[in-house]
């Protein structure tokens, strides 16, 4: 393997080329190859000049390939990421890993028997907001977590309107197979209050339903989370949404016996105590989701390229920041653990 990682790709979405550029830009230690999958394939492999392979099986048997990122819908991860191990291929799939944690396991033992890294899309871990607020938990500015809340709300028509994977989106995203949008956006939030505190999902309970007209599968999840070092979480989540509300794509609000932490990812964080009160601590520059164009600019694209370098940070032996796949089975886990609690009207425990 040389020292500069050659990649491939799996899709031919938006995050597909959003990993593209990812690559692209970090020249000195990656390369570009080829991509596989989507009728928009052969377009966006001339758009970049690489290769555009009729089958996943013959990109993931390129001999001029060291690692593979999967952004394919949910359902056909298992498959591709099963087939790039056996390859001899690293791999960082886009969350959520799987549609059950069995395969999850069955991503993390191969990868074991093979000595091969797996990282997950967990790219708000390198987004200036969270970053810091961990730091702030972590030099004990708030005190002990005991109890986080998380809002996710999302527009279901966002993608066709803004073109965000354009209109295939919006309709695999409905099928069964691919399970529900608690498992699309929440992982994400479960990963953050892990990173955040250092301890692992305990207990969930769900409440789950189905809004939207003609949707096969779940839009709405309430959920309780409780930790493994006490701290309890409630989650609101749901794409069935008739427009945003004004800074609550996703906001934190992380409540320590010593203090407030109140954290929009793509906004504003401010901290609080009883002493000097609300203050803000940082701001993120505007990300850019007006359109899939915006999207690519270096606001957005920095935590992706920064995500991409720590993936190849750790298939050279050195410390990933990058989400693990045993990071990305326990966010799978969580919200999974939502819809049997919605199903069996029970709590469920994992560990």
């Amino acid at each position: 393997m040389s020292t500069k990682i050659r990649f491939g790709i799996t899709g031919s979405g938006f995050m597909a080329r959003t990993h593209i550029e990812a690559i692209r830009w970090l020249d000195s230690s990656a390369s570009l190859v080829a991509l596989w999958g989507g009728s928009r394939a052969p377009g966006l492999a001339g758009r970049y000049g690489i290769a555009c392979e009729p089958t996943v099986e013959s990109l993931v048997r390129r001999d001029d390939i060291d690692a593979i990122v999967v952004t394919t819908p949910h359902h056909l991860h298992l498959n591709e990421v099963l087939l790039a191990l056996e390859a001899g291929k690293h791999v960082m799939v886009e969350k959520p890993m799987a549609t059950t944690v069995a395969d999850c396991d069955r991503m993390l033992a191969a990868a074991a028997r093979r000595k091969l890294v797996i990282a997950v899309g967990y790219n708000l871990r390198f987004r200036d907001l969270p970053i810091k607020a961990r730091e702030l938990i972590a030099a004990n500015a708030i005190g002990r977590v005991v109890d986080m809340h998380l809002t996710m709300f999302m527009d279901a028509d966002l993608f066709d309107r803004q073109d965000f994977g354009g209109a295939n989106k919006s309709k695999w995203m409905k099928l069964p197979e691919n399970v529900g949008f608690v498992i699309d956006g929440l992982p994400h939030g479960v990963d953050l209050m892990r990173w955040f505190t250092g301890a692992e999902v305990k207990t969930v309970a769900g409440f789950s339903r189905t809004f939207l007209p003609g949707r096969q599968v779940e839009d709405t999840t309430a959920g309780v989370i409780e930790f493994t070092n006490g701290a309890v979480c409630t989650v609101n989540t749901s794409c069935a949404v008739p427009g945003p509300y004004p800074g609550e794509y996703s906001r934190y609000s992380i409540i320590g016996t010593e203090g407030l932490l109140a954290m929009d990812p793509f906004g504003e964080l401010h901290i609080s105590n009883r002493k000097d009160g609300w203050r803000l601590v940082a701001t993120q520059p505007k990300v850019g989701f007006e359109s899939a164009e915006t999207a690519f600019g270096d606001v957005r694209m920095k935590a992706y390229r920064a995500q991409i370098q720590s993936f190849i940070d750790g298939i050279h032996g050195q410390p990933m920041q990058a989400g693990s796949g045993a990071d990305g089975r326990a966010g799978l886990a969580a919200c999974l653990a939502m819809l049997t609690s919605t199903r069996e009207r029970r709590l469920v425990e994992l560990v």
